[in-house]
């Protein structure tokens, strides 16, 4: 007979019989009878549990926590007689309160548990209930099965960034719950059809869309991206097509299992870098009233520094809060069984307290050498908005991969045939070891895009010169001015069938030289049917068509598709695309470069036209070669293959 630890009420507080808690379990945890919680804070003097009756912003008890329960900064308590699926809970702390200091302590005010599995108060998506945050206790009642996630080598990957809602909420999608994670499900069938073999799904934390809400010519704006966290611990409610209550999670649990019954890996792009709470003006509800020292990056007068460019900086090198991020980081790979991380403004996890780049910082290198996360991929975006950029020199322990923003633009001002460019496509192509040399950041640093969420999609890299971001209500102030974009001679929609016919072709060699790259590749959902946001290039606020995929671009932009799904079938044909391979029988190397002329690799300002040679052996050890030939010039230009052995011949892929 197993032996299970029975909990005695030792005292009655408030009506409910209480006992010392668990410290080192955080949160609000079910454990038999009893709810075991958990909170710490440096500063706070006295601290209590606040209980709620369901959707009822009305206390029910508060029961203050005995100092006797406490342990150094910890406030432990557990509490008999909850009914978990009818409470709600925050927490109320006093303490000082001297701003000068960066002590907000209030204790009137409820504060948000930092480690709260599932938060009320926004549940329907762009409506404002004027209800305040509580959060709910979470029973995990879901079963994983005989679950393998599938191993997925990081050269191989074909990334597709998407963004929940934005992926079937527009009518087009023709799914039953749109803008949810139910419909991405519904969506997977077309996910596997076109090849890829992971998405990177942009935030599903809990976040505020309703932050910074404004009416601009009639049209409602939000939040919608997402980067805005409210809690890291609980998915975004209003994408579960059905209220959870105290079983949030299950549904993205399910997106995430399909997902990976079907060979496709998850990523969660994670805001470390801020959360919603905003600067002095913004509003307390969580960190704020929790620890607001420690939690945020503060100037000596108490001050928020902002290099997330949204109002506050999270602390990540205080060992309090590097704890946390570890803490949540190891929660949705244990529970949620997530393939990997991208790290939005990641250099911010640089920073020390006092903002200032770190050589070896701990933050990092703690996630890098976890045993939890060691078999999870850690991609950061290396740069922030305080002027650090680091792509190339992120520090990475030969762990951490980066979205190669170099890629992105060398690549770019290459395919639409700028002067000097062509050496640096080259590099690119061949897996950028100019930046990330093997030996120091292994095989698997780079994360090669042209685009993402942040600036135009593929379609309008080609169809506007400049943003037009007149609708997100700054006067076209906001948003990225230098994008290396090419209109192909008309600004934005024509008719012009020479034009459209030339923006074509420049979205066709674009995903060639993408999916003919060394690196993991990543593409934003949508691209591979020419998706169009009107030249918006920071689309963050529109929930609206301008964001929304439509999915009748589909049929008209079929033929594209078609070559996007084809090449990731290419690329995954080809091993010698993605990495090196033993070498072939005929003696070419694993990799050349080329100009017009094979075996000539001398480039110049003028240099226009440049080829790569793949070769080695498949995965069944037969020889394999593959030339990849690039014309970014304005007209043909002849290119004389490299000579084969007696017995072999070139074969044209006929992909365009």
């Amino acid at each position: 007979m197993p032996l299970r630890k029975h909990y005695t009420p030792l005292e009655v507080i408030a009506g409910y019989p209480v006992r010392p808690g668990i410290c080192t379990i955080n949160g609000a945890t079910p454990l038999g009878d009893a709810v075991n919680f958990t909170v710490h804070s440096a500063h706070a003097t006295a601290c209590s549990v606040v209980l709620f009756p369901r959707m009822s912003q009305t206390p029910l008890a508060v029961i203050p926590i005995p100092r006797s329960y406490r342990i150094g900064d910890t406030w432990s308590i557990m509490i008999f007689g909850i009914d978990i699926y009818e409470v709600e809970y925050c927490y109320r702390l006093c303490g000082p309160y001297d701003p000068s200091r960066g002590l907000l302590f209030d204790p009137k005010r409820n504060v948000l548990d930092p480690y709260v599995k599932a938060v009320t108060g926004q549940s329907v998506w762009g409506t404002r209930t004027g209800k305040e945050y509580h959060g709910r206790i979470v029973a995990d009642h879901f079963d994983w099965g005989r679950f393998e996630q599938p191993q997925i080598p990081f050269s191989d990957l074909v990334i597709y960034e998407m963004h929940v809602r934005g992926f079937t909420m527009d009518p087009s999608s023709g799914v039953y719950h749109p803008g949810t994670f139910a419909a991405v499900i519904e969506k997977i069938p077309y996910l596997k059809e076109l090849g890829i073999n992971a998405v990177e799904l942009m935030p599903v934390f809990e976040f505020d869309e309703l932050a910074d809400e404004r009416i601009v010519d009639g049209r409602q704006l939000l939040n919608y991206w997402g980067y805005n966290t409210t809690c890291f611990f609980a998915p975004n409610t209003s994408y579960a097509s059905q209220a959870e209550y105290n079983r949030e999670g299950d549904e993205l649990k399910m997106l995430i299992r399909t997902l990976n019954e079907n060979g496709i890996q998850v990523f969660l792009d994670v805001v470390f870098n801020h959360t919603s709470e905003g600067n002095e003006d913004g509003p307390a509800f969580s960190f704020k009233g929790l620890d607001n020292s420690v939690y945020y990056m503060l100037t000596p007068d108490g001050h928020y520094f902002n290099f997330s460019g949204c109002g506050n900086t999270m602390n990540c090198n205080h060992p309090v809060v590097q704890q946390f991020i570890l803490d949540c980081l190891r929660y949705w790979v244990v529970e949620y069984r997530v393939d990997g991380f991208r790290f939005d403004l990641a250099s911010i996890l640089d920073r020390s307290e006092d903002g200032q780049p770190m050589k070896d910082p701990p933050l990092l290198k703690m996630l890098a050498y976890d045993p939890i996360l060691s078999g999870v991929k850690l991609i950061a975006e290396a740069w922030d908005a305080g002027g650090l950029y680091q792509v190339g020199r992120f520090p990475s322990w030969k762990r951490w991969a980066e979205w190669n923003g170099r890629y992105r633009d060398d690549m770019r001002c290459f395919l639409k045939g700028d002067a000097g460019a062509a050496w640096n496509a080259v590099q690119r192509m061949l897996g950028s070891l100019d930046i990330y040399p093997p030996d120091i950041r292994g095989k698997n640093a780079s994360v090669n895009f042209l685009t993402c969420h942040d600036g135009f999609t593929l379609h309008d890299l080609y169809a506007y010169n400049e943003k037009h971001n007149e609708s997100n209500g700054w006067d076209n102030t906001d948003g990225a001015n230098d994008n290396h974009s090419w209109n192909c001679g008309a600004e934005g929609e024509t008719q012009d069938r020479e034009v459209r016919s030339l923006r074509m072709r420049m979205m066709k060699n674009a995903f060639t030289a993408l999916l003919c790259s060394r690196g993991a590749t990543m593409f934003l959902a949508g691209d591979e049917f020419a998706n169009t946001q009107g030249g918006n290039n920071n689309a963050y606020c529109q929930d609206n068509p301008i964001s929304w995929l439509d999915w009748t671009r589909l049929s008209a932009y079929g033929e594209l598709h078609d070559l996007v799904r084809d090449l990731i079938a290419f690329r995954k044909a080809h091993p010698i695309l993605r990495h090196d391979t033993p070498p072939c029988s005929f003696g070419f190397p694993c990799t050349s470069i080329h100009n017009c002329l094979p075996w000539h690799d001398a480039f110049d300002a003028d240099t226009r036209c440049i080829g790569i040679l793949y070769a080695g052996q498949d995965d069944s050890g037969q020889d394999d070669a593959v030339f990849v030939g690039i014309n970014a010039y304005w007209e043909s230009v002849p290119m004389e293959l490299p000579g084969l052995p007696a017995g072999w011949r070139w074969e044209a892929e006929r992909l365009l």
